[in-house]
């Protein structure tokens, strides 16, 4: 098969597609243009990994959690002009971002602080350790008994001396 060449203008009409307010699909620009899929997301990806915000064609309510951040970071610091002219080059509505910024700020209220992040475990690894220290326990208790009978062996033998038995 023969490798196509496509033009700078060509890749950037084609992530511009991608882009808000017309949010179209990856599928539904390679069957209208011929370009192939494959090489629509190389150019959807390559534009992201230099912070362009290129979705990937879904409605607003299904972006992912990133694609939402990004748009929170970006439109902190506008104000109301500017966030309502950014909502329509973007194909958004102000009330989305509100939501997403509260969920945001939800998420870093729930999220544990720096001294519970090394105690947050799952039951398994719970079940595990508590095994763990059972044998540990167990075994420290076998230990200690063992020196004990050691040091009675010693203070009978320095009693009594040695035995035929020993």
């Amino acid at each position: 098969m023969k490798q196509m060449k496509y033009t700078a203008e060509q890749k950037r009409w084609a992530v511009d597609q991608m882009k808000p307010p017309l949010n179209r699909t990856v599928r539904m620009l390679s069957k209208e243009t011929g370009i192939s899929e494959v090489t629509l997301r190389t150019w959807r990806d390559a534009c992201r990994a230099e912070g362009e915000f290129v979705p990937c064609g879904l409605s607003v309510e299904h972006w992912s959690g990133s694609e939402k951040f990004r748009v929170v970071l970006e439109t902190a610091p506008l104000s109301e002009e500017e966030l309502a002219q950014y909502c329509r080059a973007k194909g958004l509505m102000p009330g989305h971002i509100q939501q997403w910024c509260q969920a945001c700020e939800e998420a870093n209220e729930s999220a544990p602080s720096d001294g519970e992040l090394g105690r947050v475990v799952s039951p398994q690894a719970r079940e595990k350790i508590r095994d763990l220290e059972r044998e540990l326990r167990r075994k420290n208790e076998a230990l200690a008994e063992a020196a004990a009978l050691l040091m009675l062996r010693k203070k009978a033998q320095a009693i009594w001396g040695k035995g035929e038995d020993a």
